[in-house]
């Protein structure tokens, strides 16, 4: 297969690989660097101590990165609530237009004119804005892949019928409709959706009429994420992990806080929870202070001591889409996993069999106390499934099938014929 030079759109450099999204993005390009020519533009981190690592991080892969001198704009304060406000004057999502800023759509035009691109790559569906910046009217002609870890629109769908506030919930519904219209362009423009399950990709035939469309399935580390034969579990020990500066899992955390654990150590006064994930607000690390038998582990090196010891990875997620790399690190790790519906959602997995399921706070607590009462067989289920994800969900097979997308994608006839491009916006 040829080489190609593929230039990639994100956020953020992907390291340390501490988030789902981290994780596949870093494991993926880690592999593909060593057949391609990448280049990777990216916000600058926040944190310099972080940029710095992940800066040298990738210069060991070999990929070239382009970072914008411009951190992301922060999720708090009078000025983030100043930029939701200004966002009622947009067409784009607030997620969009917040990340499509002018100076990282320069960037990408300057490259263009300086570099011969192959593939360009938007690691995030809100990415496709600057493409769409970049190269106006000529974006047809381009040969452009979209890697989407969500279906968006049905994230913010989810999150407003959840949410009890009228004014939040219109709100959160009036982005809902605004990443509608912005996936129904962003799916039938690009050369090549990528969805991240099956499910997904059906909802984007279905909602919004995408034709171009493969899966790439989450992976997992198999060698890394292992049973640890020398350490022993705690039945009575519930692990949540997960970024907690993402507002799905802190929602799952206060289900957690408020309504499922509570009952869980009132029964049972062995029972106690540990919550791992980077990034906690400080409200967060002030509640579980609060809390008996709770414990906040924030920004940890490692999860795998974690999983290696606790009776059960819990993961009560309400809102949400994609697919959960944690259930398969958990169960990569011989771990019993207890978990939405949703939480499961695009993964081949079958309650019961696999992993249980419990859809309210009442079920929840119930499927733990049967977890407590048969840890064995539950520790049993969890070996099954392991051998599951070692035949689907490698990161070598995934990065292979990625690659063939990416070969395919660029040999491409580009589209000649003239296509509505909904004019740019302005950026908050």
């Amino acid at each position: 297969m040829a080489s190609l030079h593929v230039a990639i759109l994100d956020e953020e450099l992907p390291y340390p690989p501490t988030s789902g999204k981290r994780i596949r993005t870093y494991q993926l390009l880690r592999r593909l660097a060593e057949r391609h020519r990448l280049t990777f533009f990216a916000h600058r981190h926040a944190d310099p101590e972080e940029a710095l690592a992940a800066q040298d991080a990738f210069a060991r892969l070999g990929i070239r990165t382009i970072v914008l001198d411009r951190p992301l704009p922060a999720k708090s304060g009078a000025t983030f609530y100043a930029r939701l406000a200004g966002n009622l004057l947009s067409a784009l999502p607030y997620s969009v237009a917040s990340h499509a800023a002018a100076s990282y759509v320069a960037a990408v035009r300057d490259f263009a004119q300086r570099q011969r691109v192959q593939l360009w790559h938007c690691e995030w569906t809100p990415y496709a804005q600057v493409l769409r910046a970049a190269f106006g009217p000529t974006l047809p002609q381009l040969r452009w892949t979209i890697m989407a870890h969500n279906v968006e629109s049905l994230i913010w769908q989810r999150y407003a019928a959840i949410e009890p506030h009228p004014l939040k919930r219109w709100y959160l519904r009036l982005q809902q409709v605004k990443y509608e219209r912005f996936e129904q362009w962003a799916y039938t423009a690009a050369t090549l959706t990528i969805a991240v399950s099956q499910a997904d990709a059906r909802l984007m035939q279905q909602r919004f009429g995408a034709t171009r469309l493969a899966v790439v399935e989450n992976g997992v580390d198999v060698e890394a994420f292992r049973p640890q034969r020398d350490v022993e579990r705690d039945p009575y020990h519930l692990l949540f992990v997960g970024s907690l500066d993402w507002r799905p899992n802190l929602d799952a955390v206060n289900l957690l806080l408020e309504q499922i654990f509570p009952a869980v150590a009132a029964a049972e006064p062995r029972a106690r929870l540990s919550i791992v994930g980077r990034r906690p607000p400080q409200w967060l690390r002030l509640r579980c202070t609060a809390f008996p038998r709770v414990h906040l582990m924030a920004d940890v090196a490692d999860v795998r001591p974690f999983l290696a010891c606790c009776g059960m990875l819990v993961v009560p997620l309400r809102v949400g889409g994609g697919t959960r790399l944690k259930i398969l690190e958990a169960l990569a790790s011989g771990t019993p996993v207890i978990s939405t519906t949703l939480g499961a959602e695009g993964l081949d997995l079958l309650p019961g069999q696999d992993l249980l399921i419990a859809d309210s706070p009442q079920q929840f607590i119930s499927a733990i106390h049967e977890a407590f009462r048969r840890p064995l067989e539950l520790q049993d289920q969890a070996a099954n499934a392991r051998q599951k994800i070692i035949r689907r969900h490698s990161w070598n097979h995934l990065a292979q099938h990625l690659d063939d997308l990416w070969q395919a994608t660029a040999d491409h006839v580009p589209r000649r014929t003239s296509v509505t491009i909904p004019p740019a916006h302005p950026h908050l």
